[in-house]
């Protein structure tokens, strides 16, 4: 057997079990972040969507490109929709896999939910699947995917978000069979887009949910792929992974279901950051440190982490967002790090500058043989009074410290506010979403 029908085999087997309640739980929590994550994403980057539509002129329909309050066709409200899910960086994640699961996912299928019309409840099934995917191909793959520079919430989240979307519209197997061959040939995503102030990180989620899209209609229109897309020297994996002998891992890992892998983000900037960032703010509250009283400031953490993520100079919104040095910096003047303390305008502030300029990232030994069991970041600052220390392993947001209910529900609610989302319309979108038989196209209604 090759090993791209194992894993459709393996994804099968999953897909037939009845999903456990606590897993459905937290599809939904997953489903209310996306929502979130994806309105304040809009407002975040309203100015370039606006140039956007100005110079396309997509053709008006009937699908809601979140948060925009516009009604778009299919594929230009499946790109949007992915482009302002990742704008902020703050969907979810896991760090095993080193990708983005829920946004590629999400914004394919509900605007296809809303075409066919599909419940929540239906969505968040597909997700499930989806997200294993996804996480299953990822984890198959990684470091060594990372390494040569690909980013995997576009590449692996491509043949994810065609999985769930092939099962929530009721493709037979050889329907899905055939758009998860199209949806290998058709994965891309590079890291380059993290680097000297790009924009375009969100692309990548953009473009994996589009041509998952395109994947189930070459599908469903009888294209045939490869028989073995996974699979040979020219196949995803050796492709992808730079060794042709890499084997697909089992579905449901260690006995849990990958959607239950993922984190949830307290911090609005890359999850590489947030265990400096939390060390920060514990020394910062534990030791009333004064940023003016800063000498120096050594950030050790897991070489993966380092990479990408050590720049001290800031070209706006989307930089901060990628440097731990400046996470760390805006940490311990403001005691947190949150939407406002990513704003062009704090990334511009000189007393920021200058406290980011003393912090310098060290790769570690001991944490990289360490990752991804732990993703940990020792923070040492020297003052004029003394040196503080703070180690941080799993940082609030990830499973093993998972945010509580009242925790999510406030970043929920902030993050609409932010969104310019009424407390009438979130409200009643959280309460929804637990509703059997909702559909979602009443769902996105006031979105």
């Amino acid at each position: 057997m090759n090993k791209s029908r194992e894993f459709f085999e393996a994804l099968d087997e999953v897909a037939r079990q009845p999903i456990p309640d606590k897993v459905m739980e937290r599809a939904r929590q997953s489903l209310l972040d996306y929502l979130a994550v994806t309105c304040a994403g809009a407002r975040f980057q309203q100015d370039k969507i606006k140039a956007y539509l100005e110079f396309a002129q997509p053709e008006a329909g009937q699908f809601k490109v979140i948060g925009t309050g516009k009604n778009l066709a299919l594929k230009e409200a499946v790109f949007l929709n992915g482009l302002n899910a990742h704008a902020l960086d703050y969907d979810d994640g896991t760090n095993s896999g080193i990708i983005h699961l829920g946004s590629p996912i999400f914004s394919l299928l509900l605007p296809l939910a809303e075409r066919y019309g599909n419940s929540v409840e239906e969505v968040l099934r597909a997700a499930v699947i989806g997200y294993e995917a996804s996480y299953t191909l990822a984890v198959s793959i990684q470091p060594k995917h990372k390494a040569m520079g690909y980013h995997a919430t576009g590449t692996c989240g491509v043949v994810g978000a065609t999985f769930a979307a092939a099962y929530m519209l009721g493709f037979s197997e050889e329907e899905r069979y055939q758009a998860f061959a199209a949806a290998c040939v058709s994965s891309s995503g590079m890291l380059k887009v993290l680097d000297d102030g790009s924009e375009l990180k969100p692309y990548n989620v953009a473009k994996a949910s589009l041509l998952a899209l395109t994947s189930i209609q070459l599908a469903k229109s009888g294209f045939r792929g490869h028989s073995d897309p996974l699979g040979g020297y020219r196949g995803f994996l050796k492709l992808m992974s730079g060794d042709e002998n890499t084997d697909v891992r089992p579905c449901l890992l260690e006995g849990s279901y990958a959607i239950m892998k993922s984190y949830t983000k307290p911090y609005a900037s890359c999850r590489y950051t947030h265990p400096a960032v939390e060390a920060a703010i514990r020394l910062k509250s534990g030791h009333c440190l004064k940023p003016e009283e800063i000498q120096s400031i050594v950030v050790k953490t897991y070489d993966l982490a380092v990479p990408g993520h050590d720049h001290t100079e800031i070209n706006g919104a989307y930089s901060a967002k990628m440097s731990i040095p400046y996470s760390t910096a805006v940490a311990l003047i403001y005691g947190k790090a949150g939407l406002q303390e990513f704003s062009d305008e704090v990334a511009g502030d000189d007393s920021v500058k200058v406290l980011t300029a003393k912090v310098k990232v060290q790769p570690d030994e001991e944490m990289s043989r360490m990752f991804p069991d732990k993703q940990s970041a020792n923070l040492t600052i020297t003052t004029s009074s003394g040196v503080y220390s703070e180690c941080v392993d799993f940082p609030k947001g990830e499973p093993e410290n998972p945010l509580t209910e009242i925790e999510f529900h406030q970043r929920y609610q902030d993050l609409m506010e932010y969104g310019g989302v009424s407390a009438k319309v979130y409200g009643q979108i959280y309460a929804s979403t637990g509703i059997k038989n909702y559909k979602v196209a009443s769902l996105l209604a006031e979105l």
